[in-house]
């Protein structure tokens, strides 16, 4: 068994206002992470920080891009447990967005279509939530489908998630960076005796 991890976000932009006013929800943004220590984690979202609306396929971090000018993003981490079959299915769908993301563009008006509950899809055009349901419904993770018109806060229903983190995501980054030290330090003690 394997796991994966869904994060909710709020980076308290304000576009990330925006969505909240629409969707009465506190998170705003999801992305999808093949580790704990959330080194490969994945979304739609901002090619630039500094840019709202020049979106695609990223591959994001607390060490650069928006999390790392957004230091105080608010996020809830969960994980849910997969086979090593789903998760290679879902390493294979990221791979392949990874070799085409410049085929695939940031669906801004199926997000605007969320504040009216109205579906707006194009091919190869994603918002963040429609990019983690795409992926865990590709990978055979969930077993209904998620709704049509998704918000990020919709991911909180599938059955088996298990919250594992909730505050500021820098925060859960150094908790995990100091883990991994000790680890490290700890090994390193155990091969000098």
């Amino acid at each position: 068994m394997k796991k994966v991890y869904i994060i909710l976000s709020y980076t308290g932009t304000w576009i990330a206002k925006v969505i909240r006013y629409y969707t009465k929800k506190e998170y705003s943004h999801v992305s999808i992470s093949l580790d704990e220590n959330l080194q490969r984690m994945y979304s739609f979202g901002r090619k630039n920080p500094y840019i709202s609306f020049w979106g695609g396929f990223v591959h994001e971090s607390t060490r650069y891009g928006t999390f790392k000018r957004f230091q105080q993003t608010k996020a809830v981490i969960y994980q849910i447990e997969i086979t090593d079959e789903q998760y290679q299915k879902l390493s294979n769908l990221i791979l392949e967005f990874k070799k085409k993301r410049k085929m695939y563009r940031f669906n801004i008006l199926g997000l605007m279509g969320v504040a009216f509950h109205k579906k707006r899809k194009k091919e190869n055009y994603f918002y963040c939530a429609e990019f983690v349901r795409y992926m865990l419904e590709n990978a055979n993770i969930v077993k209904k489908p998620l709704p049509e018109v998704i918000k990020p806060e919709d991911f909180k229903e599938i059955p088996d998630l298990q919250i594992v983190y909730e505050g500021i995501l820098k925060e859960y980054q150094k908790m995990k960076d100091k883990e991994k030290k000790e680890k490290r330090d700890f090994k390193n003690k155990d091969k000098k005796r």
